[in-house]
């Protein structure tokens, strides 16, 4: 993240306020005439760090070098993680330190074909590009830069202007397109790079553009920035008239007739001392967890070798993760008719997480005592580019950690939990996520996204009604039916490299009412079943048996219960996804068909819907462009091995009118929690809370006099370890 020679850089350039992409702050160019050297100058950066703007800028440079008198343009800059065995090593200290090395993918400047792609790694170490590789029949990612492209051509093309005057609008700076990648349009093939525009008209500057959504589309040509298509929807032969009532959410439209701010007394969150962690460059050490924190310009936030020191066995420091990302999202929109079937974005995959990041703000996205770091990126010119405050890293009140009343004498324990949360906030056109990555006291992981922002809209005919594909959530305004299914990659390390997956299902005992094993028939049990290969790790959840996942050390057994340590996979927010088998949605995310993929290891297979999302058609044995489902036809073992398990999980939105101008914040999550990995609560060594009386003091929940926390005192004692 923000590493030192970043921050120096930054301090020497004074950098600019403003850039020609919101949000990022642009590095000057390095002066052209100054001498170059041979490569950056190599310091102890952690193999896992994000590229800083040095090697940035020096990949690129080394790139065009490499390819001149050919022009290119950057996709993107990224590190190239280092392989996994290399990285073990070197943890380990029993191998080197791994080469730097970075990854771009780069198309020809100016090519009017999709295919003149090219993947490139190039080794930072030595000062080299290492391998070039030319790609076909894909389409890269769609950047901030690329999406920017819509708008621009868009309202001065003649068939957009001819449309919008149809229906009455002739001042074109008051229309307004939100880009999207395509999907797949059979009008073309890679033989262009596509992207779509969903229109809008504003009342005003600031006027919500959802609330005017317009009845045609934009398909344009990214590379030669040309619009291809106008598609204008009509209904009975007539057009659909802007929707004329403005419905609006900010100050200056809400004002102090709505506002009641004296409804609400402040809060403030304090740390007197300090906060728990310690950052140790990009490595965060917090409440017996350590781990590091990385960022890229397609997942975000990446979270690496996580481990715990277990206080039950001398705080011996025991791996849980070694590497933890949002590897896709999907959001299909369930209307049948054109140009909605279009409708379904792969928000990491088309556009990237880490390119539509926000820089994150006090007490607005982020309340108390607050460790922030930076985002470095990489523009289509090969400039190095920082989105201030990427990610944020807290700590919050969790409620009871653990709590036990005696009700013989009414004495009690009880101890505060607390979590650890590390954030991201996105904006996908016009929904905002929320990522929340947060650990807390007794050893548990969970991911919990909050979807908010604005629905996407569509306008209705008078002869039309919302229902069935979705609700009217204003006279004359559709929100359709969707879907945002996500996908958590976990490469588990519990306790050791080598995992097998055991799916856990409740059921009721077999035996008969009356018979000697069940006589009053009330015996049931968890029916553990292990996954032995990738097809058989293909899994649903199952409601009615709560249906969970263990990832299990086979070498490994807790003393106690006799049973392999194990972390369980929690995922009861797993709608399946509702597109028809053989739709395009449905080739097209092939990960969301399930609720868990288990699959062998492989180094760089991350993405479960192929390198290259942008105009892919799902397609089987896409040499470039494999998917989850192709590593699951190789039906490898995934028993007692090196496995990676792809957790979807989501929610299936039926908008409601609640959800308009602006959509409160929704959540969902997916949790992973020790189950048998700890011989007894991990979380004994916090000790009961402190307690505040009338007057003011504090004191301990147990004092050397007794008392309790929340009753009468019994007269017993704080244990003296305590």
């Amino acid at each position: 993240m923000a590493a030192p020679a970043i921050q120096q850089q930054q301090q020497q350039q004074q950098l600019p306020d403003t850039t020609s992409i919101p949000g990022y702050i642009i590095l000057p160019d390095p002066d052209e005439n100054a001498p170059q050297a041979a490569a950056p100058p190599r310091t102890a950066v952690h193999p896992l760090d994000q590229l800083s703007a040095v090697e940035i800028t020096t990949t690129a440079r080394l790139i065009r070098e490499h390819a001149s008198p050919q022009q290119v343009k950057f996709n993107c800059i990224t590190l190239r993680e280092p392989k996994k065995n290399e990285y073990a090593a070197f943890r380990s200290r029993v191998g080197p330190r791994p080469e730097r090395r970075a990854f771009a993918i780069v198309l020809e400047q100016g090519a009017t074909s999709s295919s003149s792609v090219a993947e490139v790694i190039v080794n930072l170490t030595h000062g080299r590009v290492e391998d070039w590789r030319a790609v076909r029949n894909v389409a890269p990612t769609l950047t901030l830069e690329d999406l920017d492209v819509m708008e621009r051509i868009a309202r001065t093309d003649a068939r957009v202007v001819e449309a919008c005057a149809e229906i009455g609008i002739t001042d074109m700076s008051t229309v307004f397109f939100d880009a999207w990648a395509i999907g797949v349009d059979a009008r073309w093939g890679f033989e262009r790079r596509l992207q779509q525009g969903l229109p809008y008209w504003r009342a005003s500057p600031s006027d919500n553009q959802y609330a005017h959504p317009l009845d045609f589309t934009v398909v344009a040509d990214t590379e030669t920035e040309e619009v291809l298509a106008v598609d204008v929807r009509r209904v009975h032969g007539e057009r659909t008239a802007v929707p004329p009532t403005s419905h609006n959410y900010l100050p200056e439209f809400i004002g102090e007739a709505m506002y009641q701010p004296r409804r609400l007394k402040p809060i403030d969150i304090t740390q007197p001392e300090g906060v728990s962690f310690e950052m140790r460059g990009n490595e965060i050490h917090w409440a017996g967890y350590k781990m590091h924190i990385g960022f890229n310009y397609r997942e975000g936030i990446v979270l690496s070798d996580v481990r715990f020191a277990d206080p039950w066995q001398g705080h011996r420091e025991r791996t849980l993760f070694n590497r933890v990302s949002v590897v896709e999202m999907v959001v299909p929109y369930g209307h049948p008719a054109p140009p909605h079937h279009r409708k379904h974005a792969f928000d990491v995959g088309e556009y990237g997480s880490g390119f539509m990041t926000n820089s994150l703000k006090l007490g607005c996205d982020c309340k108390g005592a607050i460790h922030y770091l930076d985002a470095v990126l990489s523009t289509n010119k090969g400039q190095a580019a920082v989105i201030k405050n990427a990610v944020c890293i807290h700590e919050e009140d969790n409620g009871l950690l653990y709590k036990h009343t005696d009700f013989r004498d009414a004495s009690v324990v009880s101890a505060r939990d607390r979590k650890l949360v590390i954030s991201q906030i996105i904006t996908a056109a016009n929904y905002e996520y929320g990522f929340y990555h947060t650990f807390t006291l007794d050893g548990t992981y969970k991911l919990e996204m909050k979807l908010t922002g604005m629905l996407n809209t569509y306008c209705l005919h008078p002869s039309e009604t919302a229902a069935p594909f979705g609700t009217e959530v204003a006279p004359g305004i559709t929100a359709h039916n969707h879907q945002h299914i996500f996908s958590l990659r976990v490469d588990p390390e519990v306790d050791g490299p080598n995992n097998t997956v055991v799916q856990s299902d409740a059921v009721p005992y077999e035996a008969d009412v009356g018979s000697p094993e069940n006589p009053f028939g009330n015996g049931f049990y968890c029916r553990k079943t292990p996954l032995r290969t990738a097809t058989q790790g293909a899994a649903d959840y199952c409601h009615e048996t709560s249906r969970a996942w263990d990832i299990v050390n086979p070498s490994r057994l807790n003393p106690s219960a006799r049973r392999p340590v194990a972390y369980k996979i929690l995922n009861n927010n797993c709608p399946a996804a509702l597109a028809k088998p053989g739709s395009t949605v449905w080739r097209r995310a092939a990960f969301a068909r399930k609720a868990l993929w288990v699959v062998p290891y492989r180094d760089y297979e991350l993405f479960p819907a192929g390198d290259y999302v942008c105009q892919s058609t799902g397609d089987e044995g896409h040499e470039g462009n494999l998917t989850v489902l192709d590593w699951s036809n190789r039906d490898e073992s995934i028993e007692d091995t090196d496995i990676v398990c792809y957790i979807q999980f989501g929610l299936t939105h039926f908008p409601r009118t609640e959800d308009f101008p602006i959509m409160p914040a929704e959540p969902v999550s997916v949790t992973l929690r020790a189950s048998n990995f700890f011989e007894k609560n991990p979380a004994l060594w916090v000790p009961p809370s402190q307690i505040k009386g009338d007057d003011g003091s504090s004191r301990n929940a147990f004092s050397e006099t007794g008392g309790s926390c929340c009753g009468g005192g019994s007269g017993k004692k704080l244990p003296s370890h305590l």
